[in-house]
């Protein structure tokens, strides 16, 4: 099933839900002695493996991090090769001095905004469908 790609119909149609929780990013060089099970997002730079996991899973293994978000995944299906979606989310955010790190999945795009700036971006992100 292909994803949507047109911008209008993405907007109105995002319908952000709130993942429970608390997440956030670490650098390790090694993830062979992280379990898989823990771990919601990886990403290999030159310069070590992004994880992305939940707060208590980090404090658990005694991880370093610097960054505590929530998730926010925008459930309408977006196609990877959609123009704008991004571009106009984290802008609307940027005019309430918000960060947002953005992550494309096959499905759907997830947020992460630090988690004083959770009910805000929530806010933000609904009204582009008049919620």
């Amino acid at each position: 099933m292909e994803g949507e790609t047109d911008l209008n119909i993405l907007l109105k149609s995002l319908k952000p839900s709130l993942n429970k929780g608390s997440y956030v990013f670490i650098s390790v060089n090694d993830i062979r002695h992280i379990s898989r099970d823990i771990i919601l997002f990886e990403f290999k730079e030159k310069e070590g493996i992004t994880i992305i996991l939940e707060q208590a899973k980090a404090d658990e293994l005694n991880f370093k991090y610097d960054f505590v978000a929530s998730w926010i995944t925008l459930t309408v299906h977006s196609a990877l090769n959609a123009v704008g979606l991004t571009a106009a989310v984290s802008t609307a955010l940027t005019k309430y001095n918000i960060s947002c790190n953005v992550i494309a999945a096959y499905y759907h795009d997830h947020i992460f905004v630090a988690t004083k700036d959770t009910e805000q971006a929530m806010e933000v992100l609904n009204g582009f469908s008049g919620k």
